[in-house]
């Protein structure tokens, strides 16, 4: 089968042409007829495999195919609705829209956060047919009345798994409160959950299913394989890799921000040329740094999740997981970034003991055994023993059967201070020393009962403030802390009157 038969007109033929593109994807065979017969569509394939084109290409014929309505000052309305999780992704697929549609008489145009409204608001009062927004910017413009989708007539979900992991589904009830009842209404993911299944529920009336892999595998194109290596060395064996192989073009996936930016700065010391691009980065920092990277100009790309779906280089040779991500699925949509469009591509994850338990995951939500490869001369210490990752206040990984955090009993560890592992000796966080000298904490805690063995020693607010201002603690039975009102009062002396004051001096 090619494009020329799946029914669309000559003007996206010729575009799809001067792209290079003559055979459809699977999933571009068959959701392209599906969306062409005007009803609703759940749509699923493996990352990488053209699922864009295959709700852009027929939205753009269906939408040339009829009069654009026009309101009291003859602007045209908003008549298509693609809402994506980022802002690399909603640009990716606004390009594609400009791509595909150059010799169609639409306009388009994306919207995001991170740049200023005035622009956006500008183009929006010139007409637009087809808007490509993120869910936050968009209720913004909604919110100050500066759009209308009253005329939508197609609305698209895409990555919509991505949206639920990263808590959007509240945002994606409001836009759907916002939209009109009846319209056309297509779901793209990349992997299909229950979750995913019972937002189609909501949204979709009568859908037509296509699900045109298996659930949640990674492209077979994809040649992937571990690295074990000791924690401290992950940086030296990544520089090692990309200067022997002399790799070029290298997407590298760390767990957080800050250890992105860490890597960053070690690559750039080895003479690599990197750039990281997180949520914490302005947009022009990353879209220059994403710019940089697909024109080759930047050899390696750090990035975290936030970004893995917005990025589509063609012909991306490497894929590297420097920490392995630990939600499994995020495994799937980080390796999807290579291997794309039939390409092959080699993805690779440097394992140290701490990840053990989230390989156990992704392996099991691949259903397939990655190859281990040691390289020589980084060989992990077989000594070295698991220790806690620290994600903000959340521990996790250490003792546990599974990846959230759990010890062997079932129980979650108790939370730690950015930065530093949990303290065995407090539940709570350390205080610093009031007036005067104390004894330790566990010095001066009473013996505890047979009840409460194991527990922390209690210390109120109340007991504190009393210690604060040298007087003796309030008695243990008192629990509930002190009102603002009480506080004040024990703070300030009671306030004279001018009167009672000149009597004393008196």
């Amino acid at each position: 089968m090619k494009f020329t038969d799946l029914g669309l007109i000559e003007p996206i033929q010729r575009a799809v042409r001067e792209q290079g593109y003559e055979i459809p994807t699977p999933i571009q065979a068959q959701a392209i007829p599906a969306v062409l017969k005007g009803g609703d569509l759940m749509a699923g394939a493996q990352t990488g495999t053209g699922k864009t084109a295959g709700f852009v290409l027929p939205m753009l014929q269906r939408l040339q195919s009829h009069a654009a309505p026009r309101d009291a000052r003859g602007r045209i309305m908003i008549r298509a609705l693609i809402l994506t999780p980022t802002r690399e992704l909603a640009a990716q697929v606004e390009e594609s829209v400009q791509t595909y549609g150059k010799h169609l008489a639409l306009r388009s145009m994306v919207m995001f956060g991170g740049v200023g409204m005035q622009p956006q608001i500008d183009k929006l009062k010139r007409g637009v047919d087809i808007l490509v927004a993120t869910p936050g910017r968009l209720l913004d413009h909604h919110g100050q009345r500066t759009l209308d989708l009253s005329h939508v007539q197609i609305f698209v979900l895409d990555e919509a798994d991505r949206m639920l992991d990263m808590g959007f589904i509240h945002d994606i009830k409001k836009v759907l409160a916002i939209l009109p009842q009846k319209k056309q209404s297509l779901l793209f993911s990349a992997t299909f959950s229950d979750e995913i299944k019972a937002l189609a529920d909501r949204l979709l009336n009568q859908p037509a299913l296509i699900e045109v892999a298996r659930r949640n595998a990674p492209a077979e194109a994809v040649a992937q394989r571990i690295h074990p290596v000791s924690r401290e060395r992950k940086k030296e064996l990544l520089a090692h890799l990309i200067l022997q192989g002399d790799w070029h073009q290298v997407l590298v996936f760390t767990r957080t921000k800050h250890g992105a930016n860490k890597l960053t700065e070690y690559l750039n010391k080895n003479d690599i040329t990197a750039m990281a691009i997180h949520g914490n980065k302005s947009q022009s920092a990353r879209t220059k740094a994403l710019a940089d990277f697909k024109s080759g100009d930047l050899r390696v790309l750090v990035a975290t999740d936030i970004a893995a779906r917005g990025i589509d280089i063609d012909q991306l040779p490497h894929v590297v997981n420097f920490e392995l991500p630990n939600v499994p699925e995020d495994y799937v949509h980080r390796i999807g970034r290579t291997g794309r469009a039939g390409a092959s591509g080699e993805a690779i994850s440097l394992v140290c003991v701490d990840e053990e338990i989230f390989l156990r995951d992704i392996q099991r939500l691949i259903h397939k055994e990655i190859a281990r490869e040691v390289v020589r001369g980084f060989e992990p210490d077989p000594n070295e023993k698991a220790e806690p990752i620290v994600l903000g206040r959340m521990t996790i990984g250490v003792g546990a059967n599974r990846r959230g955090g759990h010890n062997g009993n079932g129980a979650r560890p108790a939370r730690a201070p950015q930065g530093r592992a949990p303290n065995p000796g407090h539940a709570s966080r350390a205080h610093p020393p009031l007036h005067g000298t104390h004894a330790p904490r566990d010095a001066r805690a009473p013996q505890r009962s047979e009840s409460r063995a194991g527990s922390a020693p209690r210390c109120t607010p109340g007991r504190r403030r009393a210690r604060c201002l040298g007087r003796r603690p309030p008695a243990a039975r008192r629990t509930r802390p002190l009102s603002r009102r009480q506080a004040a009062q024990v703070r300030k002396p009671a306030k004279m009157s001018l009167r009672s004051g000149m009597k004393k001096l008196r």
